[in-house]
């Protein structure tokens, strides 16, 4: 999906996005100090600080997934991995092998709605957090960067299977109108 499409959201793939995968002991101190200093503070569980233009996302209890420029990629993935050399970890540059989508509109909880079981009602899924999840039949994590646009990543071998999900879902003749207003 180069090009984005206009629904019930605007719906966009937004490439490229730079991301790195983190692993290790996140309950370690040593540890979050390391990818601390290197990217900035550890998020709670579930959560992300900032998004896909530049942020670090909690992915499971011992993931999380750096979000940057493109270009910056794989030296953040090697600084990381300098910086963790004395410790169990993983950090990998696996831009490549995933896709991001932004959905923007007042409709964006209902499209999602439509395909992961997850709670996206107001006071319940808010900006900041994350949810690994799944969309219709694939995997994929999304949250909010506020009430009205969420930004979704998925591995990229779906790509064009959610880009044409989302197509669907966020077509004018499909409203639900459960949390948009």
């Amino acid at each position: 999906m180069s090009e984005s499409f206009d629904g019930l959201v605007r719906v966009q793939q937004i490439d490229p996005v730079g991301m790195v995968t983190i692993r290790g002991d996140l309950t370690d101190a040593a540890f979050r100090e390391a990818v601390g200093g290197a990217v900035g503070p550890i998020p709670d569980t579930r959560r992300i600080n900032g998004g896909a233009s530049g942020g670090l996302a909690w992915m499971s209890p011992d993931e999380l997934m750096l979000f940057c420029p493109a270009a910056d990629a794989p030296a953040a993935a090697v600084g990381l991995a300098d910086r963790l050399a004395r410790q169990h970890h993983l950090a990998v540059d696996v831009s490549d092998a995933r896709a991001v989508f932004r959905l923007t509109g007042a409709a964006v909880r209902d499209v999602l709605a439509k395909g992961a079981p997850v709670d996206l009602a107001p006071g319940r899924f808010e900006p900041g957090e994350i949810r690994r999840t799944r969309l219709g039949q694939v995997a994929v994590a999304f949250w909010l960067t506020d009430a009205e646009t969420a930004e979704l990543v998925c591995f990229r071998s779906v790509a064009d299977f959610v880009a044409e999900w989302l197509r669907i879902a966020a077509a004018t003749d499909a409203p639900v109108g459960f949390h948009a207003l």
